[in-house]
């Protein structure tokens, strides 16, 4: 009785009298004589001591049929099926008869019966007891008081298909019958006044297997249902047993003398004899004198309390229909509890503070997880308020996901409540639900907390328990001082920015932090170098230099072999080493290595490469003092000059600021440049680099010489023997007007005529040959002139004669017909028609006269191209000569084919075509 009292008592359901539906303020008044009830399948099922069985609907309807003619005992409603079975009795006697109805169906307005067959066990004359059916209507099981049991196996509904055998013998009267089906497996549960049994019947020889060695009175047992696994409950006097197939379960000390025993809907319902009343009634006895209190009890006992209890008057039994649990009693009446709400029972509990009861109810109600959740907060607020902080904090963390975070953290902040706070984050974390906020809050609470070995945990968690920001926890820890934390997160999941930022700036662990990009892959190793490098060439040189000229020729990480092997190892990966050139900004030395390496492994690095080298070449040799090493570094400035990888503009100005007069010449050369070869010369002041440089690029630039001339004439020193060479290769190519060359030697107070006297003795010389040769040739063309014209008078005033015997193109005789011209060639009339191309013109004369044509046609044309005359003569130096020429080839007089003949003022007489034919020599015909 101690533990029954230990259990909290509530008031889970209300009582209420069902009241007649016709008359409200009448209560409804049960059949009389009830005899035994069961419900299911939307009906209350009743059957009295006048063989009737009633029906009740869920409107208060009652109807009735008669089942048999004396007395109905026992009724058992199938829950899945509309199949009532029933006992009873039809005579008198001993002759128990049990009757299967269905009650779909109809036979005369009553409910088909399928099936009656005797109740006895063999031929013994006994009563029955209990009964039970299985919910698959292949097992009946009939008690009776006597201890047998019979089974009946097969279709229950149908005489033919089903047989009885006795299972069960004993001489302790059977109260109570029970199957459990689990799975494939069946088992019926028997219990007498003195023991309990199981049998096993998905197996032929049905095993039996005694439980206990005490049983319990008629009606005190029953089945729960799967929540508490299926077990059978056995009410005794002192104790509530549950059973296993094979085992007794728990057992629960509700002493009290026990009238009924049922589960309803998870709950355990208790009918005790008042503890006041001294009868005790004996077995089989239905009956209670009127003074008899029993009190119903309501137990869960999953969450261990009493959700009801009352006393009634001469209760008959206790049937769950309709969501409601009804108790009918002798006198007729009938009360209903209903059963409150899951929020109204959390609201109770509430109350009295009594969450955990709270928090299992609601779990045993299936509640969702908001409203648990809330469960959870109130509780936590309840502990907090109490100062319990370890408690609340425990709730707090099972609303996790449904409570804002910031409800929590909010009341956790004192430092006095660290370690709550820090429980409740590391939870937070665990479910994947912390923002970047709670990472770095959590973080802190560690390193306040100075407990490392919990922030070592939280750090060093597997990849599949990371529940954090990890670049967040970076932060925390950097900015925290715990620096050796932050690089093992970083480098553990692979945060290489973070890793380097924390190795080189925070601890100066240089070649850590190159070892470690040595090991990225390409990308990244390319992308931190550009970032790092100067701070890395500061502090380990030669490492960086040696990791950058992997990097700019075929980089592949230092890392594991299997890595190697991986297809992207097949891949050339090769930086742009231009790139990394600012990064040796104060280390010259390390460039020049860096920058050797890069054009003796790709010879076609970018122009920058060599541009760069060039330049520091070019200083090593300004710097140099030791000669033999002087020279050998100019060799290598002119063999980098030679490769033809520099830019020549970017060269030239390294070489002038230098002072390199060879790569300077060199790329004056390369470039053409010969006007600044020899200005550079003359800036130096070596006149015989300068005579030298006329003559080895005079040929492709003229007035290279015209220059020198000048120069030497502007020298103040004795330049004689420069001015006569100079002079006689101006003489030699007739490069320059004697004049100007007068006039540029005058500027010379140290040159005399002895200087210039060879030379204009031998240009006047020259000039009075040419002015022979000259008027020798006008002489000759005049005397040609004359005959000409002499010829055209005489064509003009005499008759041809013809005299020619021979075809002047096969040499043969002439025959007639032929052909004849003014040239004085004759053709066989044949030839000149096979060798002709005109008609009009001599096939002997035609290549000179179209030479002529062609002359006169090109001096047409050039005469009208002013553009090309003023361009030819702004480019020219002598432009007297390109006047003459485009003079003499008419371009500034009208083009006429026949001048005036001497003596005559017109030649008015002739005609054009006679002009034309004076020219080319008409033929004519003979």
């Amino acid at each position: 009785m101690a533990a029954f009292l230990q259990w909290r008592k509530f008031v889970f359901f209300d009582k209420d009298t069902v009241k007649d539906p016709v008359d409200n303020g009448k209560n409804f008044a049960l059949p009389s004589g009830i005899s035994a009830c069961d419900s299911g399948r939307g009906h209350i099922v009743l059957g009295d001591m006048e063989g009737k069985i009633w029906l009740m609907t869920r409107s208060l309807q009652l109807t009735f049929f008669q089942a048999y003619k004396l007395r109905v005992t026992h009724l058992y409603q199938l829950k899945q099926h509309s199949i009532l079975v029933s006992v009873g009795q039809d005579e008198q006697g001993i002759n128990p008869l049990v009757k299967v109805w269905n009650l779909d169906k109809r036979d005369s307005g009553n409910p088909l019966c399928t099936r009656i067959f005797p109740a006895i066990p063999g031929n013994k004359p006994t009563e029955v007891s209990c009964i039970s059916v299985h919910e698959n209507l292949n097992f009946m099981a009939i008690g009776f008081t006597d201890g047998s049991v019979v089974l009946t196996k097969g279709d229950i509904t149908r005489d033919r298909h089903s047989k009885t055998l006795t299972l069960h013998e004993g001489s302790s009267p059977v109260t109570g019958l029970a199957f459990r089906q689990v799975a494939k497996v069946t088992h019926l549960f028997v219990a007498t006044l003195e023991k309990v049994h199981c049998y096993t019947l998905s197996v032929k020889e049905y095993p039996k297997v005694e439980l206990d060695t005490h049983g319990c009175a008629l009606r005190c047992s029953s089945l729960a249902d799967p929540s508490q696994d299926s077990q059978f409950i056995v009410a005794g006097d002192e104790c509530v047993y549950l059973y296993q197939p094979d085992e007794r379960g728990p057992c629960f000390a509700f002493e009290g003398h026990k009238l009924l025993a049922h589960w309803h809907r998870g709950y355990l319902f208790l009918l005790i004899r008042d503890a006041k009343s001294p009868n005790k009634a004996s077995y089989g006895s239905r009956e209670s004198s009127p003074s008899d209190k029993q009190l119903l009890t309501i137990y869960d006992l999953d969450n261990k309390f009493i959700a009801y209890s009352a006393s009634f008057d001469d209760v008959v039994d206790v049937v769950a229909e309709w969501g409601s649990f009804y108790i009918l009693t002798r006198d007729g009446k009938l009360f209903v509890l209903q059963e409150k709400d899951t929020q109204t029972k959390l609201e109770m509990l509430f109350k009295k503070n009594l969450f955990v009861m709270a928090i299992n109810l609601a779990k045993s109600q299936h509640l969702d997880s908001d409203g648990l959740s809330e469960i959870f907060r109130q509780y936590g607020d309840h502990l907090y308020l109490k100062g319990d902080h370890d408690g609340a904090i425990q709730q707090y963390i099972r609303t996790i996901g449904k409570l804002e975070p910031s409800y929590v953290i909010r009341k956790f902040l004192d430092a006095q409540r660290i370690h709550n706070l820090t429980a409740y984050l590391q939870a937070l974390h665990r479910q994947s639900l912390a923002n970047a906020d709670h990472t770095t809050l959590l973080l802190n609470c560690y390193t306040k907390l100075k407990d490392s070995s919990k922030l070592e945990e939280f750090i060093k968690s597997s990849e599949s328990e990371v529940h954090f920001d990890v670049e967040i926890a970076i932060k925390v820890l950097r900015q925290a001082g715990y620096h050796s934390h932050a690089v093992f997160l970083a480098e553990k999941h692979m945060h290489h920015e973070w890793y380097l930022k924390i190795q080189l700036e925070d601890l100066k662990n240089y070649q850590e932090g190159l070892r470690y990009i040595g090991r990225l892959p390409f990308e990244q190793a390319e992308s931190t170098m550009k970032h790092y490098g100067k701070t890395l060439m500061h502090h380990v040189p030669e490492g960086t230099t040696l990791l950058l000229k992997g990097l700019c020729t075929n980089y592949q990480p230092s890392s594991d072999t299997a890595e190697k092997d991986s297809p992207e190892s097949s891949r050339v990966n090769k930086a742009n080493s231009e790139e990394f050139i600012p990064i040796f900004a104060n280390n010259p030395r390390e460039l020049k290595a860096f920058l050797e390496h890069m054009i003796e492994v790709d010879p076609r690095s970018s122009q920058g490469v060599y541009d760069t080298l060039l330049e520091l070449r070019l200083q090593d040799w300004a710097h140099e003092q030791d000669p033999e090493r002087k020279k050998v570094l100019q060799g290598e400035a002119l063999s980098l000059l030679r490769s033809d990888h520099t830019v020549f503009d970017k060269a030239l100005v390294l070489c002038q600021m230098h002072n390199f007069k060879e790569g300077v010449l060199y790329l004056y050369e390369k470039g053409k440049l010969y006007q600044q070869i020899m200005h550079y010369h003359m800036q130096n002041e070596e006149y015989g680099k300068v005579v030298e440089a006329c003559k080895r690029y005079g040929d492709q630039e003229g007035c290279l010489w015209e220059q020198a001339l000048g120069y030497f004439a502007r020298k103040e020193e004795d330049c004689k023997a420069y001015i006569s060479e100079v002079l006689h290769h101006i003489d030699q190519n007739n490069l320059m007007p004697p004049l100007l060359v007068v006039q540029t030697l005058a500027h010379n107070s140290t040159a005399t005529l002895s200087v210039i006297k060879d030379y204009l003795i031998n240009k006047l010389q020259r000039e009075s040959q040419q002015i022979e040769d000259d008027e020798r040739k006008i002489c000759q063309y005049r005397e040609e002139t004359a005959h000409l014209r002499s010829e055209i008078q005489e064509l003009k005033t005499s008759a041809k004669i013809f005299q020619k015997t021979k075809c002047n193109m096969c040499n043969s005789p002439l025959e007639l017909p032929s052909v004849h011209f003014l040239c004085s060639h004759s053709f066989h009339q044949h030839c000149f028609e096979s060798y002709a191309e005109s008609e009009a013109e001599c096939p002997t004369c035609t290549p000179e006269n179209r030479k002529v044509m062609d002359m006169l046609r090109a001096q047409d044309q050039k005469r009208d191209l002013h553009d090309h005359f003023n361009r030819q003569l702004r480019s020219s130096n002598d432009g007297f000569s390109v006047v003459a020429d485009y003079f003499g080839r008419g371009v500034f007089n009208k083009l006429t084919l026949v001048t005036d003949l001497p003596g005559n003022k017109t030649v008015g007489s002739l005609e054009v075509n006679l002009q034309r034919d004076l020219l080319i020599h008409t033929k004519r015909n003979c």
